[in-house]
């Protein structure tokens, strides 16, 4: 729901420190929020103001031209005819040639507007006017409202009846509003884009939006302040509401319009009195506090108990490819590769052991070979064997004499 106040003030215009008394809260300031429906109502509603263009049926080919052909060494794109100019042999018809026609040339026959369903339209006006009641909506739209005694905020009948701008200007500084008008008019600058020459030079802010029931002077009194807007509440327009597809407007009512809304728009009880067939939206949800209904006895007294997660295991890991898995294995194990390594590097003291232990064994190496064989073992191990296949020669030759 927007909003859950019972009354709303109604403030004398000629003295708005004077509340005058109070004004049930309309039932169409309670709707939900539809900031979805204001911003397609709103893309649609805001197409059907546009004027139709397009370019000439002739534009880009008011010309005789005709293709050279093949055989001239240039494109067969149709040129310009005659001589003695520019223009002459010039590229024509393409969308690519300078002076050819567009590409897909627009016409007059596009579908310009929308038609928006009247009860979309009327849904949105009513969400629109829900959030105008809402401080935190309106302050975010940008509009200075930190001096206005509260929202929505209600005058009584007699601002209608103003007839002078002058008037009308210091009733709204002294509702709180002098802040609000003071940025519109700071606001003002030249527009950006080609419409600062087509008669549309200046934009600036929106201000406030005075809605009345009854025009007896307001509108002539207002229209020539910057930034502020005149409405009627029984002709209350989308575009004005949510200038941009964004609820929020500043509002200032009349009490009488202010009376009128409950008529037009009807309540949850009954239909709109004066809208045929219209019932005004109800919220999806009664309690929007969705923790608290999940979290309610009645909710939880019906669900499942939470599921335990699956146990996890680790993977197992290699320790000959893991160094921190062998480490844990084998305790000392990185501290000995780290020796192995340094035992590599010349200039280290593990490099110096190492030598030192490959020189002993050597000189150990070489006192067991000589202590066991010999310095000729080889040479007389290498005799011997000719030694043994002489005698069977010498066998042979005695018995064949």
């Amino acid at each position: 729901m927007a909003t859950a106040r019972p009354v709303v003030s109604v403030y004398n215009f000629e003295n708005p420190a004077e509340k005058t008394g109070t004004i049930p809260m309309p039932t169409a300031l309670a709707t939900p929020l539809r900031p979805d429906v204001v911003k397609s109502v709103h893309t649609n509603m805001a197409k059907n103001h546009r004027q139709a263009y397009g370019v000439g049926a002739k534009v880009g080919y008011d010309t005789a031209a005709e293709s050279w052909g093949t055989g001239r060494a240039v494109a067969r794109i149709p040129r310009a005819p005659g001589g003695g100019t520019h223009r002459a042999g010039q590229a024509t018809f393409g969308n690519q040639a300078r002076g050819g026609g567009m590409f897909c040339p627009t016409k007059v026959w596009r579908r310009w507007h929308r038609r928006v369903p009247v009860k979309e339209k009327r849904h949105a006006v009513v969400t629109s006017l829900a959030a105008s009641s809402l401080p935190p909506l309106v302050l975010a739209r940008g509009h200075r409202i930190s001096q206005v005694a509260e929202l929505p905020l209600v005058v009584s009948d007699g601002f209608e009846s103003v007839q002078k701008t002058k008037q009308a200007v210091e009733v709204l500084k002294k509702l709180g509003v002098g802040e609000e008008l003071q940025k519109v008019i700071d606001s003002k600058k030249v527009r950006a884009g080609r419409g600062k020459m087509r008669n549309r030079r200046y934009v600036m802010r929106r201000g406030p939006l005075v809605i009345y029931a009854e025009d007896n002077g307001i509108s002539r009194a207002l229209r020539n302040v910057p930034g502020v807007e005149t409405a009627s509440v029984d002709r209350l327009n989308l575009l004005q509401l949510a200038p941009g597809g964004h609820f929020g407007r500043f509002i200032i009512w009349t009490e009488s319009a202010f009376k009128k809304l409950n008529a037009i728009y009807g309540t949850h009880k009954g239909g709109a009195p004066l809208k045929k067939g219209y019932h005004l939206p109800r919220a999806a949800m009664e309690n929007a506090d969705v923790a608290r209904i999940i979290n309610s006895s009645e909710v939880q007294s019906v669900l499942r108990p939470k599921l335990e997660a699956p146990k996890k295991f680790s993977f197992k890991k290699n320790p000959l490819k893991n160094k921190n898995v062998m480490a844990r294995l084998n305790p000392g194990f990185l501290k000995k590769q780290e020796i192995r390594k340094r035992s590599t590097e010349k200039g280290s003291a593990e490099f110096e052991i190492v030598q030192k232990q490959k020189k002993a064994r050597n000189e150990a190496s070489k006192v067991h070979n000589k202590a066991a064989k010999g310095e000729n073992a080889f040479y007389n191990k290498l005799l011997k064997a000719f030694e043994s296949k002489a005698a069977p020669a010498e066998e042979a030759a005695a018995d064949e004499e």
